[in-house]
């Protein structure tokens, strides 16, 4: 068996079940879930009719590149979405089978174990973070190195923590904007950091961004294509960015995606791609640029999720350190504002009790540099509708003032 396999920890959510193991939930309420990032707004009926319409295409083996409408539909809508020149549809796009395969095979693709010097190669990953960068970097035959989040930075990872002789050690750094779990999204001036320093250490940047149309501000979130144009970088070098249909359509079901950036890159990733067997179905290809061609669904998708930040948020502050996010649909609350508690007995006892489920922070960081960065805090996905979520809170309420009661 590969070795490597021993290096990876329980998923986030099987811990949570071990967590509850020995719990009975108060029958009094309805079970309703916080803990996992899966979008339940309704699938546009558009889509859903598209995909049924172009059943024809489960007689062909697909391309792994992608048909060339497909393709031409991720370029326009993103040089529609961050105002820049389309990407070449043939050299620097891809689709992908959703971002988290692609976010995995990444890593499989551009480390290269024979190059390192000092030890295993490093992959750079925010702290907290979405497990599949540090699964990716030990079964690529590398090691995660952690950056943890700084509260004073909006929660943007401080990689002026890093030491010179660990950059020259790295060949890829995850990076995720909007932040999973916290929402941060990275600044100018926080690309021009990266970019500065991939330039300085030849370090690939794998640009996370599946939760970039669900925001809450007037401006959306910078993107990282985006960023590396205004900063004079036309051609993308060493860089990646990745991004899905499921937060922003609703279809986690269809695992559709792309990854777009640095030509070179795209080519070996898709020879790595056509003997990994990652091609994309003719019928969800087929409805995907159906998706990414239309804007009107994203916007209706957008203003439930405003509404429903909107009402669930200063509900919660009454009770838990939590603020509105810059991004995603991710509240990222501080759980001892009101008694000295760990996220792990404040979910444990909020699921027995008020029948809630909220995933621990701890469970999405790692012990790094002395510290958990998501101690004492808990990950809340508002991802039902706001009736649902908008009950959840209100038994939070109840649950934390109880203990704060004593």
């Amino acid at each position: 068996m590969n070795p490597f396999l021993n290096k990876l920890q329980p998923y986030p959510f099987e811990k949570l079940k071990q967590l509850f193991a020995d719990v009975k939930p108060n029958p009094e309420f309805k079970a309703i879930s916080l803990g996992i990032g899966e979008p339940k707004h309704p699938t546009p009926a558009f889509i859903q009719q598209a995909v049924t319409a172009n059943l024809d295409g489960l007689a062909s083996y697909p391309a792994t590149a992608g048909s060339e409408t497909l393709r031409k539909s991720i370029s326009g809508w993103l040089a529609r979405r961050y105002s820049i020149p389309a990407p070449d549809a043939a050299t620097q796009v891809l689709p992908v089978n959703g971002s988290r395969e692609a976010l995995f095979a990444l890593a499989q693709t551009v480390i290269d174990t024979t190059q390192s010097k000092g030890g295993l190669p490093l992959v750079i990953c925010p702290n907290p973070f979405y497990q599949i960068y540090e699964g990716a970097a030990y079964l690529a035959g590398a090691e995660p190195y952690f950056v943890n989040a700084d509260p004073a930075r909006n929660f943007s990872p401080d990689y002026k923590t890093v030491p010179a002789e660990v950059w020259a050690r790295v060949q890829l750094l995850y990076i995720c904007s909007p932040g999973n779990p916290t929402g941060a999204v990275l600044t100018l001036e926080d690309w021009k950091e990266l970019f500065e320093l991939s330039d300085r250490y030849g370090f690939v940047i794998a640009a996370d961004e599946c939760y970039s149309e669900i925001y809450f501000k007037p401006e959306a979130p910078l993107g990282s294509l985006q960023a590396a144009q205004t900063l004079g970088r036309s051609t993308y070098p060493r860089l990646i960015t990745l991004s899905s249909l499921s937060k922003r359509s609703n279809v986690p079901g269809m695992r559709s995606g792309f990854v777009a950036g640095d030509a070179e890159i795209i080519k070996k990733f898709l020879l790595y791609r056509t003997y990994h067997g990652g091609a994309m179905s003719p019928s969800i290809q087929a409805a995907s640029a159906i998706a990414w061609d239309d804007e009107a669904h994203v916007q209706e998708n957008r203003d439930k999720y405003i509404k429903k930040f909107a009402q669930v948020t200063p509900l919660l502050q009454e009770v838990l350190d939590v603020s509105l996010p810059d991004a995603s649909f991710y509240l990222w609350a501080k759980v001892d504002k009101l008694l000295p508690i760990s996220d792990t007995e404040y979910a444990r006892r909020l699921y027995q009790e008020y029948n809630v489920t909220v995933l621990p922070g701890s469970y999405l960081a790692r012990e790094a540099h002395g510290v958990n960065p998501g101690q004492n805090r808990i990950r809340m996905a508002l991802v039902a509708e706001v009736d649902e979520c908008m009950e959840a809170a209100q038994r939070i309420v109840a649950f934390t003032r109880k203990l704060a009661a004593g």
